[in-house]
């Protein structure tokens, strides 16, 4: 927590901020308790009953619903969100926009980049769509690699829910209603009602159930299958979407503002010491191994933008 934060802070959105007020904020000293968080997200469609907006459209209801669990002097601001993401299993649908692995870690790793040259020390990716956790854990390990930056990276449907919300749905949906079924098109009836044909919402039963009960193993998560969309169901939704409300959408959203809130201002605490540039072999051998780790951390603080190296400048 930072007091210098909450006075000088124009708003909790990077892109409302001037290259002033972070200037003041890294000369006030709220930078290293500072949280930067990149929302990353996806336009792809969501069966024939919701928009192509869906997986960035819950995520900034989400980060809405934080910012009353947020007290005044928490160091949070929040990237603009990255709409498109990897949504390659969805390709065989009309309207999904879809980047490449490569460009779309280039992408990721090069706002980390900005982030650290601010003079940030942490940062939160915050993911809305499934189909890019992987990617989204790698671009976080290389900005830990390359730059020592302290990054971690959540979804918010990864969020712990309370058991009163989660009890709202059945056993089957939280398993197995992972793309536009009942969870998904009641957060979006209580977000944006406009936007949702329930006239075209359906029990849309992926085909994973009766794979879980024919193949156990497979049932468990012993092997991923690689699918597409098509493969669950051929309308491109998985879960039953027709039993959806807004009241249970609106307990969702609002539960799990509370728990980002809550993971935000633990991230804020996590010491920077966490993380490490020496192993016990350095530590053990000193001299050269502990010349080439002061060497890492200085090309780790310009990188952070405490240096005036060619890679560092605007």
């Amino acid at each position: 927590m930072n007091a210098a934060w909450s006075v000088s802070a124009p708003s909790r959105f990077w892109s409302d901020w001037s290259a002033r007020d972070f200037v003041h904020l890294r000369a006030h000293g709220g930078i290293d308790e500072a949280v930067a968080v990149l929302p990353i997200a996806a336009i792809e469609q969501h069966g024939p009953h919701l928009p192509v907006s869906v997986d960035s459209t819950l995520t900034e209801g989400v980060i809405r619903a934080s910012l009353a669990h947020l007290p005044a002097s928490a160091c949070v601001l929040f990237l603009p969100t990255q709409s498109v993401g990897k949504s390659n299993e969805h390709l065989r649908f009309p309207g999904t926009l879809t980047l490449g692995a490569d460009t779309l870690a280039r992408v990721w790793f090069d706002l980390g980049a900005c982030v650290a040259r601010a003079g940030f020390r942490r940062l939160l990716f915050l993911n809305g769509h499934g189909g890019q956790v992987a990617l989204m854990e790698t671009v976080a390990r290389d900005l830990r690699v390359e730059l020592g930056l302290l990054t971690l990276s959540s979804s918010w449907f990864t969020l712990p829910m309370a058991e009163e919300v989660r009890a709202l749905f059945t056993a089957q949906e939280h398993r197995f209603g992972i793309h536009a079924g009942d969870i998904e098109t009641s957060m979006m009836l209580a977000l944006a009602p406009h936007t949702v044909r329930m006239e075209y919402a359906d029990h849309f039963a992926s085909s994973s159930i009766q794979r879980a009960r024919d193949y156990p193993l497979l049932g468990q998560g012993a092997a991923r299958l690689a699918w597409q969309m098509q493969d669950l169901h051929p309308m491109g939704a998985a879960g039953n979407a027709s039993i959806a409300t807004a009241a249970k959408g609106e307990a969702v959203i609002e539960d799990a503002g509370r728990k980002l809130a809550a993971l935000l201002l633990e991230v804020a605490r996590l010491p920077l010491h966490t993380l490490r540039d020496t192993t016990g072999w350095s530590e053990a051998q000193g001299g050269t191994a502990g010349r080439v780790a002061d060497a890492h951390d200085a090309r780790g603080m310009v990188a952070a933008g405490g240096g005036t190296s060619p890679e560092a400048r605007p």
